[in-house]
């Protein structure tokens, strides 16, 4: 049972393959046959794909880098000053404090599962809010049950967040 669980999988050098050869044109059978993999893997990988290859996701220059992420660690460990961090770091110390809480805070930090977290929350797209929170989906439908306009509901909505 794993063993077809795990043949059904491809590592990344194998997509990077599958795509380089269906861009070269060839054919779902010879690509399945060369990577080693099912007929039906590589054909659902390039119809889910709508027969184009995934853009490669590429960090921004203008988020941290674990290298960062490791120097913030090592300065909560040594229970430097978030502006002290954020001074040796050249960023905002609002960065910072940020980056810390958002990843465990000045006790659990850890740098490898905060760049793993902050890889992960990266990814597009995002759910819809209300495909994720029930009761937010219930009050917008009883709202627009009672025939309220969305203007009405987003301002009662924020009214409830800041009121």
């Amino acid at each position: 049972m794993t063993e077809n669980i795990a043949r059904k999988c491809l590592s990344a050098e194998q997509r990077e393959e599958l795509w380089r050869r269906w861009q070269a044109g060839e054919l779902v059978t010879r690509i399945a046959s060369a990577l080693d993999r099912p007929y039906s893997t590589v054909h659902q990988q390039v119809r889910t794909q709508g027969g184009c290859a995934p853009y490669r996701r590429r960090r921004s220059t203008r988020v941290l880098s674990l290298c960062e992420r490791e120097e913030i660690s090592r300065g909560v460990s040594a229970a430097h000053s978030i502006r002290q961090i954020a001074r040796a770091l050249k960023r905002a110390p609002s960065t910072v404090s940020r980056e810390i809480t958002r990843h465990g805070g000045l006790l659990g930090y850890r740098a490898m599962r905060a760049d793993r977290g902050a890889w992960r929350n990266a990814q597009r797209p995002k759910p819809c809010k209300l495909a994720v929170n029930a009761r937010l989906r219930v009050q917008i439908a009883g709202k627009l049950a009672l025939q309220w306009s969305p203007e009405q509901i987003a301002n009662d909505l924020a009214e409830l967040c800041h009121g």
